[in-house]
Protein backbone atom coordinates (compact mmCIF):
# COMPACT_ATOMS: atom_id res chain seq x y z
CA UNK A 1 0.00 0.00 0.00
CA UNK A 2 1.56 3.45 -0.44
CA UNK A 3 2.72 5.66 1.98
CA UNK A 4 -0.09 9.57 2.04
CA UNK A 5 1.91 11.98 1.56
CA UNK A 6 0.04 14.50 4.36
CA UNK A 7 1.60 17.77 2.53
CA UNK A 8 -0.05 19.78 0.39
CA UNK A 9 -0.13 18.11 -3.12
CA UNK A 10 1.92 21.27 -4.55
CA UNK A 11 3.95 21.12 -1.32
CA UNK A 12 8.04 19.72 -2.67
CA UNK A 13 9.90 17.06 -0.48
CA UNK A 14 12.91 18.01 0.23
CA UNK A 15 14.48 15.47 -1.04
CA UNK A 16 13.21 16.17 -4.42
CA UNK A 17 14.70 19.70 -4.48
CA UNK A 18 17.89 18.59 -5.39
CA UNK A 19 16.46 16.36 -8.40
CA UNK A 20 14.43 19.40 -9.45
CA UNK A 21 17.82 21.40 -9.74
CA UNK A 22 19.30 18.93 -11.94
CA UNK A 23 16.84 18.50 -13.71
CA UNK A 24 16.53 22.23 -14.71
CA UNK A 25 20.02 21.73 -15.09
CA UNK A 26 19.52 19.53 -18.24
CA UNK A 27 20.58 16.44 -16.47
CA UNK A 28 19.88 13.26 -18.50
CA UNK A 29 20.14 11.29 -15.31
CA UNK A 30 17.96 13.32 -13.12
CA UNK A 31 15.06 13.14 -16.17
CA UNK A 32 15.14 9.36 -15.74
CA UNK A 33 14.77 9.54 -12.09
CA UNK A 34 12.24 12.50 -12.28
CA UNK A 35 10.35 9.96 -14.53
CA UNK A 36 10.33 7.43 -12.51
CA UNK A 37 8.99 9.52 -9.71
CA UNK A 38 5.85 10.11 -11.64
CA UNK A 39 5.40 6.96 -13.25
CA UNK A 40 5.54 5.37 -9.72
CA UNK A 41 3.06 8.00 -8.35
CA UNK A 42 5.65 8.05 -5.47
CA UNK A 43 4.94 10.51 -2.56
CA UNK A 44 5.68 14.13 -3.96
CA UNK A 45 4.77 12.89 -7.66
CA UNK A 46 2.14 15.80 -7.75
CA UNK A 47 4.79 18.44 -6.62
CA UNK A 48 7.06 17.85 -8.80
CA UNK A 49 4.88 18.15 -11.73
CA UNK A 50 3.14 21.16 -10.29
CA UNK A 51 7.14 23.18 -10.24
CA UNK A 52 7.10 21.69 -13.78
CA UNK A 53 3.84 23.21 -15.19
CA UNK A 54 4.46 26.69 -16.14
CA UNK A 55 7.27 24.91 -18.20
CA UNK A 56 5.05 22.74 -20.44
CA UNK A 57 3.14 23.80 -23.89
CA UNK A 58 5.55 24.01 -26.25
CA UNK A 59 6.81 20.59 -27.38
CA UNK A 60 4.94 18.89 -30.44
CA UNK A 61 2.93 15.55 -28.91
CA UNK A 62 3.03 13.18 -31.69
CA UNK A 63 0.85 9.83 -31.32
CA UNK A 64 1.68 6.75 -32.69
CA UNK A 65 -0.86 3.98 -33.02
CA UNK A 66 -2.34 1.12 -35.06
CA UNK A 67 -2.91 -2.73 -34.79
CA UNK A 68 0.46 -5.27 -34.11
CA UNK A 69 2.33 -5.84 -37.40
CA UNK A 70 1.94 -2.12 -38.61
CA UNK A 71 5.50 -1.15 -38.26
CA UNK A 72 4.92 1.83 -35.64
CA UNK A 73 8.15 1.23 -34.10
CA UNK A 74 10.28 1.20 -37.28
CA UNK A 75 8.21 4.21 -38.58
CA UNK A 76 8.96 5.92 -35.11
CA UNK A 77 12.34 5.67 -35.45
CA UNK A 78 12.53 6.96 -39.39
CA UNK A 79 10.41 9.87 -37.74
CA UNK A 80 13.62 10.57 -34.98
CA UNK A 81 15.80 10.77 -37.66
CA UNK A 82 14.08 13.02 -39.66
CA UNK A 83 13.26 15.37 -36.73
CA UNK A 84 16.87 15.18 -35.85
CA UNK A 85 18.38 16.06 -39.27
CA UNK A 86 16.43 19.20 -38.60
CA UNK A 87 18.40 19.70 -35.02
CA UNK A 88 15.29 19.06 -33.08
CA UNK A 89 15.43 17.19 -29.94
CA UNK A 90 13.28 14.38 -29.61
CA UNK A 91 11.71 11.74 -27.02
CA UNK A 92 9.96 8.62 -27.45
CA UNK A 93 7.59 7.15 -24.99
CA UNK A 94 7.61 3.63 -25.91
CA UNK A 95 4.34 1.93 -24.16
CA UNK A 96 5.00 -1.82 -24.18
CA UNK A 97 3.17 -4.78 -23.27
CA UNK A 98 3.61 -5.64 -18.99
CA UNK A 99 5.45 -8.39 -18.74
CA UNK A 100 4.11 -11.33 -16.89
CA UNK A 101 6.63 -12.05 -14.83
CA UNK A 102 8.42 -8.68 -13.62
CA UNK A 103 5.40 -6.19 -14.08
CA UNK A 104 7.63 -4.02 -16.26
CA UNK A 105 8.24 -3.41 -20.10
CA UNK A 106 8.53 -5.42 -22.43
CA UNK A 107 11.22 -3.47 -24.27
CA UNK A 108 10.88 -4.28 -27.70
CA UNK A 109 10.38 -1.18 -29.15
CA UNK A 110 13.57 0.10 -27.08
CA UNK A 111 15.40 -2.75 -28.95
CA UNK A 112 14.21 -1.45 -32.48
CA UNK A 113 15.49 2.19 -31.38
CA UNK A 114 19.04 1.00 -30.19
CA UNK A 115 20.76 2.78 -32.82
CA UNK A 116 18.73 6.56 -31.92
CA UNK A 117 18.88 5.96 -28.19
CA UNK A 118 22.42 6.76 -28.41
CA UNK A 119 21.98 9.78 -29.07
CA UNK A 120 22.05 12.62 -26.98
CA UNK A 121 19.72 14.60 -27.97
CA UNK A 122 17.08 11.66 -28.30
CA UNK A 123 15.72 10.15 -25.04
CA UNK A 124 13.46 7.55 -25.10
CA UNK A 125 11.68 5.68 -22.22
CA UNK A 126 9.82 2.04 -22.40
CA UNK A 127 6.38 2.02 -19.90
CA UNK A 128 4.68 -0.76 -18.90
CA UNK A 129 0.38 -0.65 -19.34
CA UNK A 130 0.24 -2.49 -15.80
CA UNK A 131 -3.07 -3.39 -17.15
CA UNK A 132 -4.35 -0.28 -18.08
CA UNK A 133 -6.63 -0.29 -21.28
CA UNK A 134 -6.45 1.64 -23.83
CA UNK A 135 -2.87 1.85 -25.31
CA UNK A 136 -1.38 3.67 -22.92
CA UNK A 137 -0.01 3.55 -19.44
CA UNK A 138 -2.38 5.31 -16.77
CA UNK A 139 0.70 8.05 -16.42
CA UNK A 140 1.76 8.37 -19.64
CA UNK A 141 0.55 12.11 -19.96
CA UNK A 142 2.34 12.90 -16.80
CA UNK A 143 5.40 11.34 -18.46
CA UNK A 144 4.82 13.31 -21.54
CA UNK A 145 4.69 16.71 -19.08
CA UNK A 146 7.81 16.04 -17.72
CA UNK A 147 9.47 15.43 -21.22
CA UNK A 148 7.76 18.89 -22.35
CA UNK A 149 9.26 20.50 -19.20
CA UNK A 150 12.77 19.17 -19.96
CA UNK A 151 13.04 20.93 -23.41
CA UNK A 152 12.10 18.74 -26.22
CA UNK A 153 10.89 19.67 -29.31
CA UNK A 154 8.76 16.61 -30.12
CA UNK A 155 7.69 13.55 -28.04
CA UNK A 156 6.28 10.72 -29.89
CA UNK A 157 4.08 8.14 -28.10
CA UNK A 158 3.74 4.93 -29.51
CA UNK A 159 1.27 3.13 -28.16
CA UNK A 160 1.21 -0.95 -27.80
CA UNK A 161 -0.68 -2.44 -30.46
CA UNK A 162 -4.37 -1.49 -30.37
CA UNK A 163 -8.05 -2.07 -31.57
CA UNK A 164 -11.33 -0.47 -31.40
CA UNK A 165 -11.47 0.40 -27.65
CA UNK A 166 -7.92 1.60 -26.92
CA UNK A 167 -8.38 5.31 -27.72
CA UNK A 168 -6.72 6.95 -25.30
CA UNK A 169 -3.84 8.77 -27.33
CA UNK A 170 -6.95 11.10 -28.85
CA UNK A 171 -6.83 12.40 -26.06
CA UNK A 172 -2.75 12.75 -25.13
CA UNK A 173 -1.13 13.59 -28.33
CA UNK A 174 -1.49 17.02 -30.31
CA UNK A 175 -1.49 14.86 -33.64
CA UNK A 176 -2.21 11.20 -33.87
CA UNK A 177 -1.03 9.11 -36.77
CA UNK A 178 -3.14 5.82 -37.19
CA UNK A 179 -0.28 3.07 -39.19
CA UNK A 180 -2.03 0.50 -41.00
CA UNK A 181 -0.34 -1.91 -43.59
CA UNK A 182 -1.97 -3.77 -46.87
CA UNK A 183 -2.67 -6.71 -44.96
CA UNK A 184 -4.66 -4.60 -42.26
CA UNK A 185 -7.97 -3.95 -45.48
CA UNK A 186 -9.79 -7.03 -43.83
CA UNK A 187 -9.64 -5.63 -40.49
CA UNK A 188 -11.03 -1.86 -41.32
CA UNK A 189 -14.47 -2.64 -40.79
CA UNK A 190 -13.67 -4.31 -37.40
CA UNK A 191 -11.91 -1.15 -36.80
CA UNK A 192 -13.83 1.75 -38.33
CA UNK A 193 -16.40 2.41 -35.30
CA UNK A 194 -13.17 3.34 -32.53
CA UNK A 195 -9.54 3.20 -34.21
CA UNK A 196 -10.45 4.58 -37.71
CA UNK A 197 -12.19 7.70 -35.89
CA UNK A 198 -8.67 9.56 -34.24
CA UNK A 199 -6.49 9.58 -36.82
CA UNK A 200 -5.61 12.86 -37.82
CA UNK A 201 -3.46 11.30 -40.26
CA UNK A 202 -3.49 7.94 -41.96
CA UNK A 203 -0.28 6.02 -42.68
CA UNK A 204 -0.21 2.86 -44.89
CA UNK A 205 3.10 1.51 -44.12
CA UNK A 206 5.03 -1.10 -45.81
CA UNK A 207 3.86 0.32 -49.18
CA UNK A 208 5.85 -1.72 -51.40
CA UNK A 209 3.69 -4.76 -50.77
CA UNK A 210 0.51 -5.49 -52.86
CA UNK A 211 -2.80 -3.59 -51.25
CA UNK A 212 -1.22 -0.79 -50.46
CA UNK A 213 -3.09 1.49 -52.90
CA UNK A 214 -6.12 -0.15 -52.51
CA UNK A 215 -6.37 -0.35 -48.83
CA UNK A 216 -5.67 3.68 -49.00
CA UNK A 217 -8.74 4.12 -51.60
CA UNK A 218 -10.71 1.78 -49.08
CA UNK A 219 -9.75 4.58 -45.98
CA UNK A 220 -10.79 7.64 -48.46
CA UNK A 221 -13.72 5.94 -49.19
CA UNK A 222 -14.88 5.14 -45.62
CA UNK A 223 -13.66 8.41 -44.54
CA UNK A 224 -16.35 10.36 -46.94
CA UNK A 225 -18.97 7.72 -45.98
CA UNK A 226 -18.40 8.36 -42.51
CA UNK A 227 -17.87 11.78 -42.54
CA UNK A 228 -20.05 12.98 -45.64
CA UNK A 229 -23.58 14.78 -45.30
CA UNK A 230 -25.62 10.96 -46.64
CA UNK A 231 -24.90 9.57 -43.24
CA UNK A 232 -25.52 12.19 -40.99
CA UNK A 233 -28.79 10.97 -39.34
CA UNK A 234 -27.54 7.50 -39.15
CA UNK A 235 -26.66 6.42 -35.55
CA UNK A 236 -23.32 5.46 -35.23
CA UNK A 237 -22.07 2.21 -35.25
CA UNK A 238 -21.15 0.67 -31.66
CA UNK A 239 -22.68 3.52 -29.96
CA UNK A 240 -20.01 5.68 -30.88
CA UNK A 241 -20.85 9.13 -31.57
CA UNK A 242 -18.97 10.30 -34.39
CA UNK A 243 -20.70 13.15 -34.84
CA UNK A 244 -18.32 15.71 -33.05
CA UNK A 245 -15.38 13.79 -34.73
CA UNK A 246 -16.66 14.15 -38.24
CA UNK A 247 -17.28 17.63 -37.77
CA UNK A 248 -13.31 18.23 -37.06
CA UNK A 249 -12.22 16.10 -39.56
CA UNK A 250 -14.60 16.58 -42.45
CA UNK A 251 -12.49 15.57 -45.82
CA UNK A 252 -12.29 19.17 -47.96
CA UNK A 253 -13.28 17.11 -51.44
CA UNK A 254 -15.71 14.00 -52.17
CA UNK A 255 -13.33 12.06 -54.76
CA UNK A 256 -9.91 12.22 -54.55
CA UNK A 257 -7.67 9.73 -56.52
CA UNK A 258 -5.12 7.72 -54.41
CA UNK A 259 -1.37 8.50 -55.97
CA UNK A 260 1.03 6.19 -56.20
CA UNK A 261 3.80 7.41 -55.12
CA UNK A 262 5.01 6.94 -51.60
CA UNK A 263 6.76 10.37 -51.40
CA UNK A 264 3.01 12.07 -51.78
CA UNK A 265 -0.06 11.89 -49.88
CA UNK A 266 -2.90 10.00 -51.30
CA UNK A 267 -5.30 13.01 -50.31
CA UNK A 268 -3.19 15.15 -52.13
CA UNK A 269 -5.29 18.40 -51.52
CA UNK A 270 -5.16 17.85 -47.71
CA UNK A 271 -2.71 19.23 -45.70
CA UNK A 272 -2.20 22.38 -47.60
CA UNK A 273 -5.67 23.31 -48.13
CA UNK A 274 -5.95 26.79 -45.96
CA UNK A 275 -9.54 27.34 -47.64
CA UNK A 276 -11.20 24.29 -46.73
CA UNK A 277 -14.91 25.20 -45.46
CA UNK A 278 -15.76 25.05 -42.22
CA UNK A 279 -19.43 23.24 -41.09
CA UNK A 280 -21.59 25.02 -38.67
CA UNK A 281 -21.85 23.35 -35.42
CA UNK A 282 -25.73 23.23 -34.93
CA UNK A 283 -25.29 23.30 -31.13
CA UNK A 284 -22.91 25.88 -30.60
CA UNK A 285 -24.16 28.01 -33.23
CA UNK A 286 -19.82 28.71 -34.60
CA UNK A 287 -17.74 27.45 -37.14
CA UNK A 288 -15.79 23.84 -36.50
CA UNK A 289 -12.35 23.84 -37.87
CA UNK A 290 -11.93 21.18 -40.56
CA UNK A 291 -8.76 19.33 -41.55
CA UNK A 292 -8.89 17.54 -44.21
CA UNK A 293 -6.85 13.71 -43.13
CA UNK A 294 -4.66 12.89 -45.48
CA UNK A 295 -3.92 9.51 -46.05
CA UNK A 296 0.41 9.06 -46.68
CA UNK A 297 1.95 5.83 -47.84
CA UNK A 298 5.17 4.96 -46.25
CA UNK A 299 8.02 2.42 -46.47
CA UNK A 300 9.86 3.13 -43.28
CA UNK A 301 12.46 0.45 -43.41
CA UNK A 302 13.98 2.18 -46.15
CA UNK A 303 12.62 6.28 -45.52
CA UNK A 304 10.75 6.25 -48.64
CA UNK A 305 7.58 8.91 -47.79
CA UNK A 306 8.71 9.12 -44.69
CA UNK A 307 9.56 13.10 -45.61
CA UNK A 308 6.78 13.41 -46.56
CA UNK A 309 5.45 12.81 -43.17
CA UNK A 310 7.08 15.11 -41.41
CA UNK A 311 6.31 17.96 -43.68
CA UNK A 312 2.14 16.59 -43.34
CA UNK A 313 2.82 16.93 -39.48
CA UNK A 314 4.08 19.98 -39.90
CA UNK A 315 0.93 21.72 -41.59
CA UNK A 316 -0.74 19.69 -39.33
CA UNK A 317 0.89 21.52 -36.27
CA UNK A 318 0.22 24.63 -38.11
CA UNK A 319 -2.93 24.28 -38.82
CA UNK A 320 -3.90 23.31 -35.23
CA UNK A 321 -2.46 26.87 -33.91
CA UNK A 322 -3.75 28.63 -36.71
CA UNK A 323 -7.02 26.82 -36.64
CA UNK A 324 -7.48 27.60 -32.29
CA UNK A 325 -7.82 23.29 -32.03
CA UNK A 326 -4.19 23.51 -30.50
CA UNK A 327 -5.78 25.24 -27.86
CA UNK A 328 -9.16 23.12 -27.33
CA UNK A 329 -7.31 19.87 -27.21
CA UNK A 330 -4.94 21.04 -24.46
CA UNK A 331 -7.66 22.78 -22.57
CA UNK A 332 -9.76 19.52 -22.36
CA UNK A 333 -6.42 17.49 -21.58
CA UNK A 334 -5.91 19.71 -18.64
CA UNK A 335 -9.72 18.99 -17.83
CA UNK A 336 -8.78 15.22 -17.91
CA UNK A 337 -6.16 15.87 -15.96
CA UNK A 338 -7.71 17.17 -13.19
CA UNK A 339 -10.35 14.96 -13.27
CA UNK A 340 -7.93 12.26 -12.75
CA UNK A 341 -6.69 13.97 -10.09
CA UNK A 342 -9.67 14.31 -8.38
CA UNK A 343 -10.69 11.07 -8.39
CA UNK A 344 -7.19 9.32 -7.46
CA UNK A 345 -7.46 11.54 -4.61
CA UNK A 346 -10.91 10.75 -3.73
CA UNK A 347 -10.08 7.31 -4.13
CA UNK A 348 -7.39 7.71 -1.33
CA UNK A 349 -9.51 9.38 1.21
CA UNK A 350 -12.44 6.97 0.42
CA UNK A 351 -10.39 3.54 0.87
CA UNK A 352 -7.53 4.74 2.84
CA UNK A 353 -8.32 7.49 5.50
CA UNK A 354 -12.60 7.06 5.90
CA UNK A 355 -12.28 3.56 6.81
CA UNK A 356 -13.52 2.53 2.98
CA UNK A 357 -11.94 -0.47 2.97
CA UNK A 358 -13.59 -1.64 6.65
CA UNK A 359 -16.48 -0.65 5.48
CA UNK A 360 -16.71 -2.94 2.58
CA UNK A 361 -15.16 -5.44 4.70
CA UNK A 362 -18.03 -5.45 7.29
CA UNK A 363 -20.70 -5.67 4.66
CA UNK A 364 -19.43 -8.31 2.56
CA UNK A 365 -21.72 -11.03 4.69
CA UNK A 366 -24.62 -9.31 4.30
CA UNK A 367 -24.58 -8.86 0.56
CA UNK A 368 -23.54 -12.60 0.22
CA UNK A 369 -26.83 -12.93 2.57
CA UNK A 370 -28.55 -10.89 0.16
CA UNK A 371 -29.03 -8.22 2.77
CA UNK A 372 -27.50 -5.53 1.70
CA UNK A 373 -26.56 -4.39 -2.01
CA UNK A 374 -23.20 -2.96 -3.55
CA UNK A 375 -24.67 0.23 -4.15
CA UNK A 376 -25.96 0.80 -0.37
CA UNK A 377 -22.02 -0.25 0.44
CA UNK A 378 -20.89 2.33 -1.63
CA UNK A 379 -23.69 4.87 -0.68
CA UNK A 380 -22.13 4.14 3.24
CA UNK A 381 -18.30 4.84 1.70
CA UNK A 382 -19.84 8.24 -0.12
CA UNK A 383 -21.09 9.47 2.65
CA UNK A 384 -17.86 8.92 5.11
CA UNK A 385 -15.93 10.86 2.01
CA UNK A 386 -18.65 13.53 2.55
CA UNK A 387 -18.95 13.40 6.33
Amino acid sequence: MMEHDARAPDQLPPQYTRLLEDFTAGSRTALARTISVVEDARPGFQAILSALHPRIGRAHRLGITGPPGAGKSTLTAALIAAFRAHGERVAVIAVDPTSPFTGGALLGDRIRMNDAARDRDVFIRSMATRGSLGGLATTTGEVADTLDAFGFDRIIIETVGVGQSELDIAATADSTVVVLVPESGDSIQAMKAGLMEIADLFVVNKADRPGAERLAREIELMLHLRHGNTLRNVPAHHGVDTTRIAARHAPAKANVPVNANVNEPAHANAPANANVSEPVNENEHEPVPVWPIPVLLTIAETGDGVPRLVETLEQHRSWLVGSGELSRRRRARLADRVRDAVARSLARTAWHERGGEELLAGALDGMEAGTLTPYEVAARIVRAVAG
